[in-house]
């Protein structure tokens, strides 16, 4: 009998909170979640309900109280934070609403730049590449500032993209465009994560496009929520 394959991200009763003395909020609540390899979930809930600091916990941007976070089979509590900037350089492509591209550097240079964090000798053939991949071979040498919203996310996929990570998180990721432009975002990432195999989360307020996973999980007030999914959007 062959053995079940380890889960790409394992969570065991997490606990996380925000702030400082009474100013100090307790925002996931014992969470316990997890997600097969190459599985795509949507993160569903309300404003407030904890999914985008879940997001960021799974991604080891945030450093839970208590509890276990488990990626790709690395323990994300026993890196430091050297060690979780090279982890996740090497295994998870995050995708902000925000886009967070460098303003200064051309749409190549955003994209090579976690490659040459990583040392690759070919970072900016490969830059090319993933721009040429998400439609941007005429804008390579533009800087954000001269992009649409769209063509910045864009850029920002493809950076996400470019260091083939196992794992793609993406936070509101149409958050900042319009439905036509979102669309086209949405069909790209889920492209590129059937192209590539890769495990995706995705945190979504839309039920519509957490429709388009694999499968959703709910949250309410910190917690997993078992509530039909139409009640769970409040």
């Amino acid at each position: 009998m062959s053995e079940k394959p380890a889960p790409a991200i394992e969570l065991q009763d997490v606990h996380l909170s925000l702030g400082r003395g009474a100013a100090r909020v307790h925002i996931l609540k014992g969470v316990s979640l997890s997600l097969a390899a190459g599985e795509a979930t949507g993160l569903v809930g309300p404003s407030g309900s904890g999914k985008s600091t879940l997001l960021m916990t799974m991604a080891g941007l945030e450093r839970p109280d208590s509890g276990l976070v488990r990626v790709a089979g690395q323990d994300l509590g026993k890196l430091d934070e050297d060690g979780l900037a090279l982890f996740r350089g090497r295994h998870i492509g995050i995708v902000f609403q925000s886009f967070h591209l460098v303003p200064t550097m051309t749409a190549r240079e955003n994209v090579a730049l976690p490659l040459e964090l990583a040392g690759a000798p070919d970072a900016f053939a490969r830059a090319e590449a993933e721009l040429r991949n998400v439609g941007l071979a005429d804008r390579m040498d533009h800087y954000p500032a001269q992009l649409s919203g769209g063509e910045q996310q864009r850029v920002a996929i493809a950076r996400a993209v470019a260091p083939d990570p196992a794992i793609l998180v993406a936070d509101e990721p149409t958050g900042n465009l319009d439905e036509s432009t979102g669309r086209s975002i949405v069909d790209l990432i889920f492209a590129l994560r059937r192209e590539r195999a890769a495990t995706l989360v995705l945190v979504t307020h839309d039920l519509s496009l957490a429709a388009l996973c694999d499968r959703t999980v709910r949250l309410r007030a910190g917690r997993i929520d078992t509530a039909p999914a139409e009640m769970a959007i409040a």
